[in-house]
């Protein structure tokens, strides 16, 4: 079986040799920022697999790809790129991989979380610009983190939370339990929560999931924090609620369009911490998800 790493950017091209093994399938790299959808049957032609780090594979152009059987996806939002079950019909499986960067996604969660709090970011801006804005904080020891969904990441997110002092509250849309946490109904978490952070998975059922009735529902003057998918949030009606100041800051990582558009209306509110979807970007992180991803592609081979 042969394999084509699709999107490699300079740094995980670099990762990509790095823990690449002799005993690994041939996979060729094939190093480019973006890819036009136009193009994919050409590149994929003659490949069983491809590794797909952040390209959208549309079903209309994959289905001219006759040898093509496998889609290892570099993450786990892997509908945000691609429908799995329309090239599952086609004879296409898509294999996604989890918690690869559960710690660093964590991390990035808290850290916004913290320039939100304490204004950070909007300091910077002034700072820069030659002001001294001193922007009064929130002190987060003692207040109340809820997470919305609860795996790898979100119980990555608790540990740290609890560490610092916060209480923390939970809500799953199936039954679990984690030590520290308390897992409540959703519109408790809502009412009860300083802080509330997404980590839900994107699919149809959650696609929108924070509407404007659900953000209507959050404690006035809460920070909510989002490192899953943009999607999960219904962006009209966040910047509504920040313009109202219902909601206090949104700190996120996430979008429902990649890169954030010039002039978008969330790069020109003062409540707002933007990062470029990075929350996963750590060496650490990108060597354990392309190491996995060789041992899928390994698996594949061997039948």
């Amino acid at each position: 079986m042969r394999g084509l790493f699709l999107d490699a950017d300079d740094t995980l091209a670099a990762v990509f040799q790095r823990v690449t093994t002799e005993s690994d399938p041939p996979i060729t790299l094939h190093r480019a920022a973006r890819i036009v959808p136009e193009d994919l049957p050409g590149l994929l032609a003659g490949y069983d697999f491809v590794l797909d780090d952040h390209s959208a594979l549309p079903t209309a152009q994959l289905a001219q790809c006759k040898t093509l059987r496998h889609v290892i996806f570099l993450g786990t939002g892997a509908r945000s790129y691609m429908n799995p079950d329309e090239l599952a019909a086609l004879g296409i499986t898509v294999h996604t991989i989890k918690g690869y960067g559960d710690t660093a996604v964590a991390e990035h969660s808290i850290a916004l979380m913290w320039a939100a709090a304490r204004g950070i970011a909007a300091m910077d801006r002034g700072v820069r610009e030659g002001a001294w804005p001193r922007i009064p904080g929130v002190q987060l020891t003692g207040k109340t983190l809820g997470l919305i969904g609860f795996g790898g990441i979100a119980a990555e997110v608790a540990r740290i939370a609890a560490g610092s002092g916060m209480r923390v509250l939970a809500w799953n849309r199936s039954p679990k339990t984690a030590p520290g946490v308390r897992f409540v109904a959703l519109d408790e978490l809502l009412a009860e929560s300083h802080v509330v952070s997404l980590h839900l998975l994107l699919n149809d059922e959650t696609r929108g999931f924070l509407d404007a009735a659900r953000l209507a529902r959050l404690r006035p003057g809460a920070i909510l924090v989002n490192t899953a998918r943009g999607a999960l949030i219904d962006e009209t009606a966040l910047i509504a609620a920040l313009e109202r100041g219902d909601i206090a800051h949104a700190a996120l990582d996430v979008f429902t369009t990649e890169p954030l558009p010039p002039g978008h209306p969330l790069t020109l509110l003062p409540n707002v911490t933007l990062s470029a979807h990075s929350g996963f970007l750590t060496p650490e992180a990108n060597e354990t998800l392309l190491r996995r991803a060789l041992e899928i592609a390994r698996a594949l081979c061997k039948g």
